[in-house]
């Protein structure tokens, strides 16, 4: 006992688990080391608990995923379909998807592939391109193919942004590409983000081609 007579407060015993600080751990695990870095032992470690104790909270590592894709989703902007017109509204759209994976290279293979059955957000961002979609007059037929157009596009310029600076040094065998090593050259020149203008270059020019096979166009 203090002189007050009051108790001075000690640390708690046992770490507080949550399914927000579990979701945290697991994705800065995953986001720095990859998918298989994601262990219940290593996480319930980054948690200071033992792996039992995690376990009474989450069930599997399929469970922990699915936490995470929620996490994840929601930064994704699907606000701007109340605002903009549907092809202004996809760039954005799109574009704040890649940067939000662009952040969380590692899970891409994971999340492109994991069910969303178990993501309300997941599918309250589809729900929310699909009727903004149907709403411009595409057939409900081409709306499923045209997100998956899309998202496999962001997937893969998410990953694009983590590529090396010279990828495209033909130092070696610029007798073997001449033409390829004047454009390269060329775009250095210009001093543009490579990852950020074929983005924006292939995101346009996907947008004009896909709602240009709707019933709108």
């Amino acid at each position: 006992m203090t002189e007050s007579g009051t108790r001075r407060a000690g640390r708690p015993r046992k770490a507080v688990l949550t399914r927000e600080r579990i979701t945290a751990n697991a994705l800065e695990l995953v986001s720095d080391s990859g998918y298989e870095s994601l262990t219940m032992q290593r996480l319930a470690k980054s948690l200071g608990v033992s792996p039992s104790a995690l376990y009474n909270h989450v069930d599997s590592k399929h469970d922990l995923m699915q936490w995470i894709q929620e996490l994840v989703m929601t930064d994704i902007d699907t606000t701007i379909f109340d605002a903009e017109p549907l092809k202004e509204a996809l760039v954005h759209w799109a574009t704040s998807y890649r940067d939000v994976f662009a952040r969380h290279i590692p899970l891409i293979p994971i999340i492109a592939v994991l069910p969303v059955s178990d993501s309300p957000r997941t599918l309250g961002m589809y729900e929310r391109v699909a009727e903004a979609l149907k709403d411009y007059g595409l057939a409900e037929n081409e709306i499923i193919p045209t997100i998956v157009a899309l998202e496999s596009f962001i997937f893969g310029s998410a990953m694009d942004t983590a590529a090396p600076h010279d990828i495209f040094d033909t130092t070696n065998h610029t007798d073997l590409t001449p033409h390829f090593t004047q454009a390269v050259a060329a775009q250095r020149k210009t001093q543009i983000n490579t990852s950020d203008d074929s983005f924006q270059r292939g995101l346009s020019a996907m947008i004009a081609g896909l709602l240009g096979t709707g019933s709108a166009s």
